[in-house]
């Protein structure tokens, strides 16, 4: 008899933003249940935030270690499938690691890991096993971004030539309070790493750029500033693309955009029209033509390609957002994990989610960027 696939989490306990919205996102379908947790560095805390969310005493664990090595030993109808990773970026690596050394696939939070080595380090290892490495690129799980990435696949435009992509926000346009936990763990390089902006949100863009165009960034030419005095990190930056196929583009991501919210938004052009998108109005997809009026794409309607309405819950005008596109990441991991269960391909809707080769590329972005922003070249090479 099938059942739910069974989830663990690392962090994501008392006063953590990002835990909250990954078990929401992961409970939307129906597909997972969360069985076990260390949901702090601090083993009080982490049990404390267990009995809060209901879970069993013996298996809300002190720390991540005693976890992985209690629930192993559990029998394989009651230990948990897959463990959710939503720690700052520093605390990704190691037990992602040990998850797959002790045979559990993983989902975790973007960035990846806190260094390109780390990154590639994870993607051979899963390589090696064979298991499953999700990562939560929350903007590609939209139905309209599906819908434009299928467009652009199916080259309804043509020869993509040009990708526009901007990410402003506003909340750090001021030095942060010392109570603000995600300011701090963010603007911190020995938690955050070597990027402020270019690695919370710039990687969000990139990713989504690639994603859609179907095509990868070849070189950049990256200016990165940190505007509010003593701070550590970038806190806006500027990036010129140029893409595999010869295409060129345009990032812009900022936190210091004052009055912005999340105002993230891509503009890709090919020789015969292009899309728009607003990730604050995800609903809405904007088609522009060389030689006919502009269309609006809607989400719910049964225009759209397969792959948008296999990401779509509700009919035409009931509103899908942030919580519906996590959880089609989560979704179509479950789905392609009940599928291996079963002996069953998985088609490829159910494996249309980030990956560690994903983690990968944004981790290089992050180093890219950062060293062309030292460097006197006007180009330079993305290397991996």
């Amino acid at each position: 008899m099938q059942q739910k696939i069974r989830m663990g989490m690392i962090g994501g306990g008392k006063q953590a933003f990002i835990g909250a919205v990954h078990r929401m996102a992961a409970n939307l379908d129906g597909l997972i249940e969360l069985c076990c947790g260390a949901l702090s560095s601090n083993p009080e805390t982490a049990k404390l935030s267990g009995k809060d969310l209901f879970l069993p005493a013996d298996r809300s664990y002190g720390s991540y270690q005693e976890m992985f090595s209690a629930e192993s030993q559990l029998p394989a109808n009651e230990r948990m499938h897959f463990v959710s990773i939503v720690t700052p970026n520093h605390l990704h690596f190691e037990p992602a690691m040990m998850a797959l050394e002790h045979g559990f696939n993983v989902v975790i939070d973007k960035p990846i890991t806190f260094s390109l080595t780390e990154a590639k380090a994870l993607q051979q290892k899963v390589e090696e096993t064979g298991l499953l490495l999700c990562l939560t690129h929350t903007y590609s799980g939209y139905p309209m971004v599906k819908q434009a990435k299928q467009m652009v696949k199916d080259g309804v435009f043509g020869k993509i030539r040009k990708v526009c992509v901007e990410y402003p926000q506003g909340w750090l346009s001021l030095p942060a309070q010392s109570d603000n936990k995600q300011a701090a763990w963010r603007t911190d390089p020995n938690k955050s790493g070597i990027s402020g902006c270019m690695g919370d949100i710039g990687t969000h863009a990139a990713q989504l750029a690639e994603y859609i165009s179907g095509l990868e960034i070849s070189k950049i030419c990256a200016d990165l500033n940190t505007v509010v005095p003593d701070r550590a990190l970038d806190d806006d930056g500027n990036v010129l693309l140029k893409f595999n196929n010869g295409a060129n583009g345009i990032l812009m991501a900022s936190q210091i955009a004052a009055g912005e919210e999340n105002a993230l938004k891509i503009y890709v052009y090919g020789e015969k029209g292009g899309i728009e998108w607003h990730q604050m109005e995800p609903n809405t997809l904007i088609v522009k033509w060389l030689d006919q009026p502009t269309q609006i794409y809607r989400t719910g309607n049964a225009y759209l390609s397969n792959i948008a309405q296999f990401n779509s819950r509700t009919p035409a005008g009931h509103p899908e957002g942030y919580l519906e596109a996590f959880a089609n990441i989560y979704k179509n991991f479950a789905l392609t994990l009940l599928a291996q269960q079963s002996g069953v391909k998985p088609t490829a809707e159910m494996l249309d989610f980030p990956t560690a080769k994903d983690g990968v590329r944004g981790m290089a972005f992050i180093e890219n960027v950062v060293a062309s922003s030292k460097s006197d070249l006007k180009w330079f090479d993305f290397k991996i």
